[in-house]
């Protein structure tokens, strides 16, 4: 799998990918939140939209994307909710840590842009601050988010980040 010729596809979550994704989530603390299959698959279900990317028909990604009113008790989400709407917060994107380098976030982001162009739908996150994930600060603000606000959670501290909506395609384009 680790053959820099195979092709990156991203499509929408299936059921069978749960088996795949669990243990690539929990490998990928603290940038984002170990869970349980339970809970794992209860977010998955209250999504937006799931986004997995795969190589060689195997998953080794996932963007998963919440919607305003989603029944969410995480901190970050409610800070988000109280200040947003219309929009889509990233709550996780994680890659198989063997394949970073390779694009495959960007590949997930893409699509989450092409599928929500038009909406006039924000899109959010947060990346740690405490602990620190200066990676995740620079992918994001290469794709254009930038910092919105700030929240100590005690042990772990985030940096709120905004993009603007996409344009409908062709929208400015003359």
């Amino acid at each position: 799998m680790n053959n820099e010729n195979n092709t990156v596809r991203v499509r929408p979550f299936l059921p069978g990918d749960l088996a795949t994704l669990l243990p690539l989530n929990n490998a990928a603390a603290p940038g984002v939140s170990a869970l349980s299959a339970e809970a794992m698959l209860d977010l998955i279900n209250s999504a937006l939209i799931n986004i997995v990317a795969e190589i060689d028909n195997v998953p080794v990604g996932l963007l998963l994307c919440l919607g305003d009113g989603a029944d969410y008790g995480s901190p970050n989400y409610i800070w988000v909710s109280e200040r947003y709407s219309n929009f889509a917060y990233v709550d996780r994107i994680f890659v198989d840590e063997t394949l970073r380098g390779r694009r495959i976030g960007d590949a997930l982001y893409a699509e989450l842009f092409r599928h929500f162009a038009g909406t006039g739908r924000s899109f959010l996150c947060e990346v740690n601050e405490r602990p620190p994930n200066p990676g995740s600060l620079r992918f994001h603000g290469r794709l254009g988010f930038q910092e919105v606000g700030k929240a100590d959670h005690g042990g772990t501290a985030v940096i709120y980040m905004k993009r603007d909506p996409e344009p409908s395609p062709g929208e400015g384009a003359q």
